[in-house]
This record gives C-alpha cells, sequence and structure tokens, in this order.
C-alpha cells in the first residue's frame, strides 16, 4: 500500500530561538494531518536538520508519496527557486513522488491569526496606556520583504484586510530588508502622520534577528517621540490558525486537481520593473550553507558586536553590493548570481541604512 509523508521545508535562521520556534510549530502539527501520515521538517541553510535529512527519514520509514511545503509565509526566491531544486534533485535520485505545495499565503486563516495578534496588543496597551480609538490609531505592518514584488505585494494585501477588518485609523506597510520602505524610514514617516497611538505587527512565523531589529527600530523611534504611544504587537508563532493553514497546503496536494503555486512567479510570468528574472534558470545557491548551525562562528548577534543595541543589518550592505544578492546572510555567491533588485538605491530602502542619524 502506498504509504504517505509530509516535508516541511523551513528556511532556518541564525537565530537559534528561530530554529527552535520552527521546529516547535513542525512538532505540533501532526494532530492535524490524516491518520498515519508521517511528517518530518527539515531546514535550506544554517540549521540542522537540512530538507535532504527528513526526506531521508521519510523514505527509509517506506514512504512513497511525499507531500512537501514551503514553512514561509509567502513565495520568494526561497520557496520558489531553493526548495523546488532540493526536493526535484532528490525525487530524481530516489525515483521518488515528490509534490509541492503552496506556502502560506494570504488567507482567511492566517488573516485571523495576524488580527489575533494585533487585537491582543490593542487590549494590553488600552489596558497599561488607557483606552485609544482604533480611528486614533495607527497599524504598521512590517513584512519581510523580498526582491520579488508578489511576496511584497501580498504582505500590502494582508495589512489592508486587518486594517479594514478592525477599522484602523490608517495603516502603513514596511520591511525588514531588500525592498521599501525599511522598518526605520517607515515609522519615522508614521509619527509625521499625527495618530496617538501606533500598532507595530511583525507579520513574521518566528523570533529572531529580524524581529530583534523591527522592535529596536521600533523602540528608537518611540524614544524620539514620547507624545506618541508605541506598541510592539507578537508576531504569528504557532497559532492554531497558522498550523490549520499549514494543514490545509499539505492535504490539497492530494486532492484530484492539486492547486498551483507561484501564480504571479516572475520567473514565469512578465512582472512589471522585473522582466529581467523572466525564463531565469531556477537553481539553489544554499548547498554550500545547509546544516551549519545558527550558532556557526560569526553567524548570530550574540558573536557580533558591530551595532550597539540590536541588528539593524547595516553592515550587510557592502557584502551586497559585492554579490548583488540582498540577504541577510553571510556567505559568498561567486557562483551564482541573480538580476540586480532594480530599486536596491531606493532613500527609504536598504540605502536609507548608510546615512547617519542625527
Amino acid at each position: 500500500m502506498s504509504k504517505t509523508g509530509v516535508m516541511i521545508c523551513g528556511h532556518g535562521s541564525r537565530s537559534q530561538s528561530a530554529v527552535d520556534e520552527f521546529a516547535t510549530l513542525a512538532q505540533k502539527l501532526p494532530p492535524y494531518l490524516p491518520e498515519g501520515w508521517l511528517m518530518e521538517y527539515g531546514y535550506l541553510e544554517f540549521a540542522n536538520p537540512v530538507i535532504r535529512d527528513g526526506l531521508d527519514r521519510l523514505r527509509e520509514a517506506g514512504c512513497d508519496r511525499i507531500l512537501a511545503v514551503p514553512g514561509m509565509l509567502f513565495a520568494a526566491m526561497h520557496s520558489k527557486n531553493d526548495i523546488p531544486t532540493v526536493l526535484n534533485t532528490y525525487a530524481a535520485r530516489h525515483g521518488l513522488n515528490i509534490s509541492y505545495g503552496q506556502e502560506l499565503g494570504v488567507d482567511a486563516k492566517m488573516i485571523a491569526a495576524a488580527g489575533a495578534r494585533v487585537r491582543d496588543a490593542v487590549t494590553r496597551a488600552n489596558a497599561d496606556l488607557g483606552e485609544v480609538s482604533l480611528h486614533d490609531t495607527c497599524l504598521v505592518v512590517i513584512g519581510r520583504g523580498a526582491s520579488d514584488p508578489d511576496a511584497n505585494g501580498n504582505v500590502a494585501k494582508i495589512a489592508r484586510m486587518l486594517q479594514e477588518g478592525m477599522g484602523f485609523g490608517w495603516c502603513e506597510v514596511g520591511y525588514s530588508g531588500v525592498t521599501f520602505p525599511l522598518v526605520e524610514p517607515c515609522l519615522t514617516h508614521v509619527t509625521r502622520l499625527g495618530y496617538k497611538r501606533v500598532i507595530v505587527f511583525p507579520y513574521f512565523l518566528f523570533s529572531g534577528i529580524l524581529i530583534d531589529r523591527i522592535y529596536g527600530f521600533t523602540d528608537q523611534v518611540a524614544a524620539a517621540h514620547p507624545d506618541m504611544q508605541f506598541v510592539k504587537a507578537g508576531y504569528l508563532g504557532d497559532h492554531p490558525q497558522v498550523l490549520e493553514t499549514f494543514a490545509a497546503r499539505i492535504t490539497e496536494q492530494a486532492g484530484e486537481v492539486p492547486p498551483p503555486n507561484c501564480a504571479m512567479c516572475q520567473y514565469r510570468t512578465q512582472i512589471l520593473g522585473f522582466e529581467a528574472e523572466l525564463g531565469a534558470v531556477q537553481e539553489s545557491h544554499h548547498h554550500h550553507v545547509e546544516g551549519q548551525g545558527a550558532n556557526a562562528p560569526g553567524a548570530t548577534v550574540e558573536t557580533c558586536d558591530l551595532c550597539e543595541n540590536f541588528c539593524t543589518g547595516e553592515c550587510r550592505l557592502d557584502m551586497e553590493d559585492h554579490h548583488h544578492h540582498h540577504h541577510d546572510h553571510d556567505h559568498p555567491h561567486d557562483h551564482h548570481h541573480h538580476a540586480t533588485y532594480p530599486h536596491a538605491d531606493h532613500p527609504h530602502g536598504p540605502e536609507s541604512a548608510r546615512k547617519v542619524k542625527p
């Protein structure tokens, strides 16, 4: 009889807490899946086990059908390029049937989970700081940021759904890296809008360096504007509706007509401003950092003393200049090049980190 395995493909992180939280989420998934399905997880880089290790365990357990999903909110280069390359290579080598599902994406359950985190922050702020109308509150949603406008646009859609669904007076969208506006320029812009309270919500699955950066810039801007209330909302984590969405992305692959992934993929569709990516070779460049571990020398904030209070990401810009590759990673890409992000010099994007703050 056919035996089904499930593979959750994470990115990995230079933060041990993020790696631990991903593992916790993955370990909570089996009760949401059909009885008898086996589940493993693995990381693309920086952490163990790597994706290949998880696939090995499923194969050795007798699984002849594997349903894989990216453990990511939106589809950008990692989920469109890197993970499929790992899966396709493994499937061809071992003669396995490996299907690949969609990212979590824009989903009613994900919006509900996000709304719960934002609502918790509002409730806490009203209790601690006094009641403030939502009409006098600005919601700021911070996404990961990618060199893919499809992923960036989905963050903006989530933000609009939260704003309109909950009734905030205004909403702004920022990103932790790569694109614009970055966190600090975004929050500084918000201070000019005149709202009494600002809710800063990181639309992220897990903790880590980027969450530290978002909260660090929030504290920095708040200190410069004591007349406004800045409230930090929690990230998504292992909210039950996040787990339900993961389960849906897995089980929908077993249907008669599995849903297509990457409907707005810049490698398949000509996207305004990103025409150079159309038809680009899709290959992974992460094999050289597989399983290095979140605590590899120099890999974490704990082993870096370049920034005073929190990781601002400024030091990454010099690396990106050399490698034309906009990641918060610390490894060379001499053998693998992507088209340069067309707005890397935007004054509210990565270049803004170079400006000397007064």
